[in-house]
C-alpha cells in the first residue's frame, strides 16, 4: 500500500492520509473529517471501473445498504457521493 500525499475527497471535506486497503473494486484510505475533525475511511470505486454503470450502480447500492445498519461490528457510514467522476462511501 502507499502514501497519499493529501488527496481530498468530497470538496475537501475528507483530506487522505494514507491508503489503508485495495481490493479488486476499490481503494480505502484513512482520512481525516476536516468538518468534524476525526479519523473516518473513506472507500473510493477504482476510476476504471467508475465507467461501468453495473460497476457504479452496485457500489451506490453497497453505500445505501451500509447506512441503513446499525451494529457496534459494521461500520457506520456517514457520506456517499462522487467526486471527480470517482464514486465514494
Amino acid at each position: 500500500m502507499s502514501d497519499v500525499t493529501t488527496r481530498a475527497f468530497a470538496g475537501g471535506r475528507y483530506v487522505g492520509e494514507r491508503e489503508i486497503a485495495r481490493g479488486g473494486m476499490a481503494t480505502v484510505f484513512l482520512a481525516h473529517d476536516r468538518e468534524l475533525d476525526r479519523p473516518v475511511a473513506v472507500k473510493v470505486l477504482d476510476a476504471q471501473l467508475a465507467d461501468d454503470e453495473d460497476v457504479a450502480g452496485r457500489f451506490r447500492r453497497e453505500a445505501l445498504t451500509a447506512a441503513r445498519l446499525a451494529h457496534p461490528n459494521v461500520v457506520q457510514v456517514y457520506d456517499a457521493g462522487e467526486e471527480a467522476g470517482e464514486p465514494f462511501i
